[in-house]
């Protein structure tokens, strides 16, 4: 059947056929566009979800006077496959029983409405064919940057230790935030309270069998693993140290977030 006999049989002109036809082929050209620049932000941002792409990509896709919510692109990241998926859970880190003194949950009812005013400190593992390597993390839980951080080869306290100085390094002068962590030896042992009582920092931890209460914490680990892969398992223990390293400067520097009107840690950390 030729283009005319089609036509006249849908009761449409040439005209209006060809415009139709015009049409989709331009919004198959959008969708490219679109899962080009998905990939594009998803060569930093592994694992980036819809939302935060989106934001990241308005700007690109409406100089392209393309138009898309959230919805559509979710639709069209699903037909494509690549959307993110949950990630397994993470080994035990945290040793509790111990003989090491433990302190009160003190920001459990808190506001948190400023820098400097509360840090949350975590431990997790990372996969390597050499074995594991453990990353310390002290994030401040106002701006959600992270201040600090170490990767050791071990699982006790050293990791932390340097972590928290180099947290330390940075804070302005008079500056006292209080420590939150979870009971763990690495946290509780010795030589860690004395670094923090040194500094004249005050002392928070989770309750017994109220892991959840350093939530904050552990989610950033999430994110670090989750949306920049260092979840998965690394050829060498220097290769998983650079890419912490890099998934660390993205997170702080890149990545938007919704608790602050899509700003950057570092945004909100500098303001």
């Amino acid at each position: 059947m030729t283009i005319s006999a089609l036509c006249k049989a849908s009761g449409i002109s040439r005209q209006a056929y060809y415009k139709k036809r015009e049409k989709r082929r331009l919004s198959r050209q959008e969708e490219q566009a679109i899962f080009s620049a998905v990939k594009e932000v998803r060569q930093k941002h592994p694992r980036q979800g819809v939302r935060k792409l989106l934001y990241k990509l308005r700007p690109q896709l409406e100089a392209q006077e393309i138009r898309i919510g959230r919805d559509r692109l979710f639709d069209l990241l699903r037909g494509e496959h690549l959307l993110v998926t949950p990630q397994r859970r993470r080994m035990q880190t945290t040793n509790s029983r111990h003989r090491f003194r433990t302190y009160r949950n003190v920001i459990k009812d808190m506001d948190v409405g400023e820098t400097h005013q509360v840090w949350v400190n975590d431990l997790t593992y990372i996969r390597t064919d050499e074995g594991h390597v453990f990353l310390a993390l002290v994030t401040d839980s106002y701006s959600r940057k992270i201040v600090g951080y170490e990767v050791s080869d071990t699982l006790e306290s050293v990791g932390c230790l340097r972590a928290l100085k180099k947290a330390m390094k940075q804070l302005p002068k008079g500056k006292k935030p209080i420590h939150h962590s979870d009971r763990g030896t690495q946290y509780c042992c010795n030589e860690y309270i004395k670094c923090l009582k040194k500094r004249e920092l005050g002392i928070s931890m989770t309750e017994e069998n109220h892991c959840y209460e350093n939530a904050q914490a552990e989610r950033v680990n999430g994110i670090l693993k989750g949306e920049y892969l260092l979840g998965r398992t690394f050829l060498t223990k220097a290769q998983a140290r650079k890419s912490c390293a890099q998934a660390i400067h993205l997170y702080n520097t890149d990545r938007p977030h919704l608790a602050h009107n899509m700003l950057t840690p570092e945004e909100v950390h500098a303001a």
